[in-house]
C-alpha cells in the first residue's frame, strides 16, 4: 500500500484528539472533527518585515471571522453565552451557528433548522417573491436582501452591512502595504481595500493574479456561494493566510500551459464547453497557516481555485492553490483510514497519497473549465440555476478532477509513483467518507449523487462483509457520462432537470448507514478542526 500511516499510529492520534467529555450528548458530534495543530511555520527565509506582514494578515483574517458569524448567522455571543454545556458550546463554534452543516438541522433549544437562505434574505422571502422583484441590485453576489418598513425588499449591500469591520480590513491591509518590500504585494493589498470598501472586486482580483513573487498570501473577501442555498447567488466572506512552497509550485506551473487542452479533452457535446480560460492560470502549493470565516466553517476545504469573477476568468484565467499540509493531513487522518475500513484488500492496495494530492489539484483545475454562461441567453450558469448552481458545480469539478487525472496517466504526463487505478480507488474511498458531509451542503449532496451515479453504472459492489469491490472500467466511464452530463444542464441552464437530477440521485442510501457505523467503529473522523499556533 502505498504513502498509508500505520493504523496504530492512526488509532493513537485519534484517541489523544477524542472529546474528553464524554458525558455530553454533543460529545461524538464533536468527534467527528479531529483537533489538527497548525504550527508555527519555518519563517527562516523570511524578513523581518514580511514577519509582521503576516501577523496584519491575521488580524484582518479575524475581522473576516466576525463579518461570517454575521452574515450566516447573527450574534455569535448571544448564540455561545446561552449555551451551558462546553461540548455543545464546541460544536456550534465548528458549525459557526446552531445548525449542523451535515444536516442542517438545529442542535440548539430555541433555533429552528436551518433556512436555505441562511442570513442573506428575509426569512419569509421565496423564490418566486425573489424572482418578481424589479430591482437591478438583487443578482450582486454582494448584496443582503432585507425587509423595507413597509414589507417590500431592499438591497443592503455588504460594504455598507459590515462597515465597522472593513474599516478595520482596511487598515490592516494598508498597514501591511507600507511595509513590504515586495511592489506587487502592496498593489494588491490596497486594491483588496478597496474592493471590500466598495464591493468591486476586478482590479484587485487582476492584481492578486500580478502578485507571483511573494512566498505568503492572504485570500480574503466574500467568495465561496455555497452557503446560499435558496437562489446560490451570495457569496460568504472567509479568508486563508498561507506561505507558498516554491519548489512545488514549479513542479505545478508545467501543467498550467495545458489548461485550453483540457477543456477540450472533458466529454460530452463540443457546443456546452464554449468557454475558453484565460492563458495566465497557475496552480500553486501552500501551506496553510490560519483559516477564517467560511474556510473555518464545518468542513475544512484543502485547495481553492479563485477568482470567481467569469471575466477575470476568461481574460486571464484562475489560480489553484494546493494546502499541501491540509491535503496530507487529511489523507493520512481520514482518507487512507477509511480506504483500508471500506475497501477490500486488493483494492485498498491502490490507496495513494500522490493520487489524492493530484485528484484534489485537479478538481480545483476542473472549476475553472466547463462553462461560467448559459449557451442559450439565460445568463449566467449560478442566475439560471439558481439554488441547483454549486451542488452541480461540485459534483462536475470532483468528476472531471480525476477524469483528467486518468487522462494524464493514460499518457504517461504525470511522472509520479501512482496509476489510474490507484487514482480511481483513492477517489472512491474519499468519496464514501465524504458522504458524512451529509446532505446540508452543496458538497455533501455532490457527493450522494456521485455516489448514487455509480451504483447505478454497476461501478462498484458492497460486500456482505461491508467491503466495496471496484470495477475501474465502468468506473471512468460513469464519471465520463456524469460529467458530460453536468456540463449540458449547467450550459442550458436548466433549472427543471437539475431538481429533477438532484431530487433522484441526492439521496443517503441504506448502504450509507452502515458504512457511517464502521467507520465510527474505528473512531475514524469525518473532518478536522484547527489548533492555531502563533
Amino acid at each position: 500500500m502505498k504513502n498509508c500511516t500505520a493504523a496504530l499510529t492512526i488509532l493513537a492520534l485519534l484517541s489523544a484528539v477524542a472529546c474528553k467529555n464524554t458525558e455530553s450528548p454533543f460529545a461524538r458530534d464533536v468527534e467527528k472533527y479531529a483537533v489538527v495543530d497548525i504550527k508555527a511555520p519555518d519563517l527562516s527565509g523570511i524578513s523581518d518585515n514580511g514577519k509582521e506582514v503576516l501577523n496584519l494578515y491575521r488580524f484582518a483574517a479575524d475581522e473576516v471571522d466576525a463579518i461570517y458569524w454575521e452574515q450566516y448567522f447573527g450574534s455569535r455571543e448571544d448564540l455561545l453565552e446561552g449555551i451551558t454545556d462546553p461540548v455543545q458550546k464546541t460544536f456550534a463554534e465548528i458549525n459557526y451557528g446552531p445548525w449542523d452543516r451535515a444536516t442542517g438541522k438545529s442542535f440548539v433549544k430555541g433555533y429552528a433548522d436551518r433556512l436555505p437562505g441562511a442570513g442573506f434574505y428575509p426569512a419569509d422571502m421565496t423564490r418566486e417573491e425573489f424572482d418578481a422583484w424589479d430591482n437591478p441590485d438583487k443578482n450582486s453576489p454582494y448584496t443582503l436582501i432585507r425587509r423595507a418598513p413597509d414589507g417590500s425588499l431592499k438591497t443592503l449591500w455588504y460594504h455598507d452591512a459590515y462597515k465597522e469591520h472593513i474599516d478595520k480590513i482596511g487598515d490592516y491591509l494598508k498597514a501591511a502595504a507600507d511595509i513590504t518590500i515586495k511592489p506587487s504585494v502592496a498593489a494588491y493589498l490596497l486594491s483588496k481595500a478597496e474592493a471590500l470598501r466598495t464591493d468591486r472586486y476586478y482590479e484587485s482580483s487582476l492584481a492578486w493574479l500580478d502578485m507571483e513573487d511573494s512566498k505568503m498570501d492572504l485570500v480574503i473577501g466574500p467568495n465561496e456561494v455555497t452557503d446560499d442555498q435558496l437562489m446560490g447567488i451570495k457569496r460568504s466572506y472567509e479568508a486563508f493566510v498561507l506561505l507558498k512552497n516554491e519548489a512545488h509550485t514549479r513542479e505545478l506551473m508545467q501543467y498550467v500551459s495545458r489548461i485550453a487542452e483540457f477543456q477540450e479533452e472533458l466529454p460530452g457535446d463540443p457546443a456546452y464547453k464554449t468557454f475558453q480560460p484565460g492563458a495566465g492560470s497557475e496552480i500553486f502549493a501552500c501551506d496553510a497557516l490560519y483559516y477564517a470565516g467560511k474556510a473555518n466553517a464545518g468542513v475544512k476545504v484543502i485547495a481553492l481555485n479563485l477568482p470567481f469573477d467569469k471575466e477575470v476568468q476568461q481574460g486571464r484565467g484562475t489560480r489553484t492553490i494546493l494546502l499541501e499540509n491540509i491535503i496530507r493531513t487529511k489523507y493520512n487522518l481520514i482518507v487512507s483510514p477509511s480506504g483500508i475500513v471500506l475497501l477490500e484488500p486488493d483494492y485498498a492496495e491502490h490507496l495513494s497519497a500522490d493520487a489524492f494530492f493530484w485528484n484534489i489539484g485537479f478538481r480545483e483545475v476542473a472549476h475553472g473549465l466547463g462553462v461560467k454562461e448559459t449557451v442559450n441567453g439565460k445568463g449566467s450558469v449560478e442566475e439560471a440555476l439558481g439554488g441547483m448552481a454549486a451542488t452541480l458545480e461540485e459534483v462536475k469539478a470532483n468528476a472531471a478532477g480525476v477524469l483528467l487525472v486518468c487522462m494524464l496517466q493514460e499518457h504517461f504526463d504525470i511522472h509520479h509513483l501512482f496509476t489510474k487505478e490507484d487514482a480511481l480507488a483513492t477517489f472512491f474511498a474519499s468519496l464514501v467518507r465524504s458522504e458524512r458531509f451529509g446532505e446540508g451542503s452543496a458538497l455533501g449532496r455532490a457527493n450522494i449523487i456521485i455516489y448514487n451515479y455509480l451504483a447505478e453504472a454497476g461501478a462498484f459492489q458492497r460486500k456482505a462483509s461491508g467491503k466495496y469491490s471496484l470495477d475501474f472500467k465502468k468506473m471512468e466511464k460513469a464519471l465520463s457520462n456524469l460529467t458530460a452530463l453536468v456540463l449540458k444542464t449547467q450550459a442550458t441552464g436548466d433549472r427543471t432537470y437539475a431538481e429533477q437530477f438532484e431530487a433522484r440521485y441526492a439521496k443517503l442510501c441504506s448502504d450509507y448507514e452502515s458504512d457511517r457505523l464502521n467507520l465510527g467503529l474505528e473512531r475514524i473522523p469525518a473532518d478536522i478542526r484547527f489548533n492555531f499556533r502563533h
